[in-house]
């Protein structure tokens, strides 16, 4: 976990009131201990992405909302893929098998 300085100090282009903006609009959840904000490592890995999209790829601060949302669906997404992947994996071969026909026809009907 790390406090609201630490996060500062070490994201030298991190302006303290963005940071401040994007943790009143939900973009970072903080939690606090002995009215400190503390931030875990996810947390603290959104706050970099959120820098480079806003410092470097000068995505509007209206958009953010939105961009970071659509990650969030990404991100959730590839670990519902994942979790469905471990499951096939785990069967018998028949099963995997039948799951490989499924979805290798199911590629040849959406390319046409």
């Amino acid at each position: 976990m790390k406090t609201l300085e630490e996060v500062i100090a070490e994201l030298p282009d991190l302006h303290r009131d963005d940071l401040e903006r994007w943790m009143g609009n939900a973009l970072v959840q903080v939690s606090r201990e002995s009215g400190t904000s503390r931030f875990s490592e996810l947390q603290f890995a959104r706050v970099r992405l959120i820098c480079t999209l806003r410092y470097d790829m000068d995505v509007e601060e209206e958009t953010l909302p939105v961009v970071m949302d659509l990650l969030d669906q990404l991100h959730d997404t590839r670990a519902r893929l994942h979790t469905l992947s471990q499951a096939v994996l785990a069967q018998d071969e028949e099963v995997k098998a039948a799951v490989l026909q499924v979805v290798t026809e199911a590629r040849r009907k959406r390319q046409g």
